[in-house]
């Protein structure tokens, strides 16, 4: 399996991170949370960075979650557990980037990716872009309390139930609607529209943009529960074990609700 690579690039204060792994819709393998993870603390400790944007290559896709072939190693919900803790560590280092980050969608931006889409503080999209969660009808999975508190706060409880219980996929005019994506952009004119975002947010006082950002974060994450218990369940299922083996089969899940 090709392990995939993430970029960073500076230039003018403005931090451009790429997820490169295109020929899988950039689906992120543990070498590219660990990538994400080192660049994150690498942009956090720079005070010339101004502002971080992130995109997928290829323009097909943002990113299209986790590689699932990695979910066959699992034997019990002690493994989604951590599973769940690790990935909430990486998205929670991308979310307290003390500067503005901006996430360019174009194509797919599933499970994983739309985690790290919604800790992201704007989001620019070309249209045709899906977002969404189907876990419902692909792996029998569940998400950590922190990504649910983004998503409901992001899109509100509605439209998540609709992304989760439904396992629908939201278009790029739906999310510009619900105010979780900032602009919609033709393909050929994305680059100029996060050029003019980033420019802009890097024109901004630093000082203000941060201590909103902690006082944001703050209130996202006051009281969150522990649901230790129900990722435990979730990832310990038999119907998580046919959704994994289905899923690299290539075949329908069949259900058994154990």
């Amino acid at each position: 399996m090709n392990e995939g690579q993430v970029h960073l690039s500076i230039d003018g204060g403005i931090a451009s991170v790429t997820f490169d792994r295109p020929e899988a819709r950039n689906a992120m393998t543990w070498a590219m949370y660990e990538a994400l993870t080192r660049i994150c603390e690498q942009v956090k400790a720079d005070a010339s960075v101004r502002v971080v944007r992130f995109r997928g290559a290829g323009g097909q896709a943002f990113v299209a979650g986790t590689d699932i072939a990695q979910f066959q190693d699992f034997t019990s919900g002690d493994d989604g557990v951590a599973y769940e803790k690790r990935i909430d560590a990486c998205v929670g280092l991308l979310e307290s980037l003390p500067m503005p980050t901006v996430a360019v969608l174009e194509g797919w931006a599933i499970g994983g990716g739309l985690a790290i889409a919604t800790a992201c503080d704007f989001r620019l999209a070309t249209p045709g872009t899906k977002l969404g969660v189907p876990i419902a009808r692909t792996l029998g999975n569940c998400l950590s309390a922190a990504n649910i508190a983004r998503l409901v706060a992001a899109l509100g409880r509605p439209r998540t139930e609709r992304v989760l219980l439904l396992a629908d996929l939201l278009t790029a005019e739906e999310s510009l609607a619900a105010g979780y994506v900032l602009e919609i952009a033709a393909p050929d004119a994305i680059d100029a529209a996060s050029d003019k975002l980033c420019r802009k947010l890097a024109s901004l006082a630093p000082v203000t943009q941060r201590v909103s950002k902690q006082a944001l974060n703050r209130l996202l994450h006051a009281q969150l529960p522990d649901v230790e218990d129900l990722i435990r369940t979730c990832y310990g299922s038999a119907d998580f074990r046919e959704g994994v083996q289905a899923f690299v089969g290539k075949r329908p899940p069949a259900w058994s609700g154990r």
